[in-house]
């Protein structure tokens, strides 16, 4: 049976990929964008199941209507997929409050907001599927990207919980953790704090290191998005790209291997 998708950030990258995954096989698809002129093309080739909607995520109003909108347009929901969300660079202390309250709004709060006005709609249906774009940098971190990583560490938080809390109800979570891919999310979507000369040396190190590394092609994850929502039992998190294991292989382990050697501290922080 065809699905019903709600995409956020369809304009490009992920998003559009995904919505045209799911519409060539003859899914629907409610897609948003600031811009609905970056989705003039999807309308002319998919006039039937392909709903443009206008939104900017950090409007719980507009999140809620949406969501409604979609709902009432196809007459159920099965796929909610939370991919807006942009990277803002810049090391802890160059940070503005300005910058970081932002970065929340879009990666956590708008993706908060769509999915609180979806839960009600899959819970009284019994079935649904809820897809949060997260990253390699919602397990991991690294230098640079201080905001992007609490914003994503944030997201993982409350979607395990939500996954536990809505499990009764037939209705799943995943967590899509990519690694590097050639989206604009360090390009032109991206927002940079002013830098601070002192960190010169290590941010030109790591730029260097970000532009050896291999990146993955996003056309090439349509196939893996349709695998994980056709599973009749899809996983929590799921890597996208070869990358993410080694990464979050070595962060675990020396998590781990530090939390032991520090265990007989902790046991006795405990008490008698």
């Amino acid at each position: 049976m065809s699905k019903v998708w709600f995409i956020t950030g369809v304009s490009r990258g992920f998003g559009r990929e995904w919505a045209l995954a799911a519409l060539e096989r003859g899914d629907s698809v409610a897609g948003t964008a600031r811009d609905l002129s970056t989705l003039d093309d999807l309308v002319a080739k998919y006039p039937s199941t392909f709903l443009p909607i206008q939104l900017d995520v950090t409007d719980r109003a507009g999140d809620f209507a949406a969501v409604r909108q979609t709902a009432e347009r196809f007459g159920r929901l099965d796929v909610v997929v939370n991919n807006a969300g942009y990277g803002q660079f810049g090391m802890i202390e160059e940070l503005t409050e300005d910058e970081l309250r932002a970065q929340f709004e879009t990666n956590v709060f708008g993706a908060l907001w769509v999915t609180q006005a979806a839960v009600p709609i899959l819970r009284e249906q019994g079935s649904g599927h809820i897809i949060q774009v997260s990253s390699i940098g919602g397990i991991s971190a690294f230098l640079n990207l201080g905001a992007y990583h609490a914003s994503k560490w944030a997201l993982e938080g409350f979607s395990q919980s939500l996954a536990q809390e809505v499990a009764p109800f037939g209705v799943h979570v995943t967590l899509i953790e990519p690694g590097g891919f050639g989206t604009d999310w360090a390009g032109p979507s991206s927002k940079h704090a002013t830098p601070n000369p002192a960190y010169d040396a290590a941010r030109e190190a790591t730029a260097a290191q970000r532009a050896k590394a291999r990146s993955g092609d996003p056309a090439a994850t349509r196939d893996a998005i349709l695998a994980v929502v056709d599973a009749d039992e899809p996983p929590l998190r799921i890597f996208l790209g070869e990358a993410p294991l080694a990464i979050a292989t070595a962060d675990y382990e020396s998590r781990l291997a530090l939390w032991r050697k520090w265990q007989p501290v902790s046991v006795a922080a405990q008490g008698d």
